[in-house]
């Protein structure tokens, strides 16, 4: 296929743990990826692989400033912004503004270059969810001036504007609403509680858990996420969908699993609750059986092991990097 018949695709927090995985998957596919991202909580090192590549391009921008790309466009995925709470309670004012702003740039440039735009949402318009599991219609219980407000309200006023588009003026516009997610690239310092468990174990230390360890989670692999948000941007349903797993766990059975599978003994702390945090979590994914024809395929304990994997690699390469510098 010649450079210039490839389908050109615009990925946002491409140097991200779900962005660069989305390159993989849209070069994989046979398309023009360009990706963009700021390298706030990006590294460029989830991608490097790819830019020895004549299908690949690379931008450091900030999507809340003017975007601009020449040439066309046939579809934009706007997943730049940060994702877990250590990142966005330390920098509010900006996770505001990439679902504010971002958004809004990228769709006056989704309208421009008549390109198809699928914006990245999340379980956390649900809040601490009154209703369980979570359907799409559920409207959510967000508190919208406490601490986690800067993310959630990000993304609610992202889908608000995002469907404003797709009213107002015709653009084909699709929402995925995404669930826990977890695999290789998560960073170690991610601060979600994968991540923060296996680190712990693998240090030898004991795992902290946030209240009494009874809240839930719904845990997917990514590579399943990826194939969901795939089939939903060539789909025809503009609503939003759920995109998750719907096994659900305890976080103290999930500190467990965790122990388990690095062969560690379990060791737990436990610390105060975050204020807002959700007590459950778990997607109804109804719709995109039925829209999508999707479901995930990859068990929790595959998952795991998995991830593991990449984890055991990184933590040596961390403590490497630690002792050096």
């Amino acid at each position: 296929m010649a450079k210039t018949d490839r389908k050109r695709v615009l990925i946002t927090g491409a140097a991200g743990f779900l962005g660069s995985h989305l390159c993989d998957r849209f070069i994989g596919e046979g398309y023009h990826v360009i990706g963009m991202d700021n390298l706030i909580t990006g590294d460029l090192r989830n991608i490097e692989h790819l830019f020895k590549l004549g299908q690949f391009e690379f931008y450091h921008h900030d999507v809340s400033k003017y975007v601009h790309v020449p040439g066309e466009l046939d579809y934009i995925l706007h997943f730049a912004s940060p994702a877990s709470p250590i990142d966005y309670l330390k920098i509010p004012i900006q996770t505001l503004k990439v679902g504010s702003l971002g958004t809004h740039n990228l769709l006056g440039l989704a309208k421009a270059k008549g390109a198809r735009i699928l914006i990245a949402s999340t379980s956390e318009v649900y809040g601490d969810p009154e209703v369980h599991p979570q359907t799409e219609e559920y409207w959510g219980n967000v508190n919208p001036v406490g601490p986690r407000g800067c993310y959630d309200e990000a993304k609610r006023f992202q889908e608000a504007i995002t469907m404003a588009y797709h009213h107002h003026h015709g653009l084909e516009t699709r929402i995925v609403r995404i669930f826990n997610t977890y695999g290789p690239r998560m960073r170690l310092n991610d601060g979600r509680v994968l991540p923060a468990f296996m680190g712990q174990a693998l240090r030898g230390e004991e795992l902290s858990i946030f209240g009494d360890g009874s809240q839930t989670r719904s845990f997917c692999y990514v590579d399943d996420l990826v194939e969901g948000i795939y089939r939903l941007l060539l789909s025809d349903y503009a609503l939003p969908v759920n995109i998750g797993n719907p096994s659900e766990v305890t976080i103290r059975e999930f500190a467990e699993e965790i122990c388990k599978l690095t062969g560690v003994e379990l060791k737990l702390g436990y610390q105060p609750l975050p204020e807002n945090d959700p007590q459950r979590r778990r997607p109804d994914i109804a719709k995109a059986k039925a829209i999508l024809g999707w479901e995930p395929r990859v068990s929790r304990e595959e998952g795991l092991r998995r991830t593991l994997e990449y984890f055991r690699e990184h933590i040596e390469v961390a403590e490497v990097e630690h002792r050096v510098f």
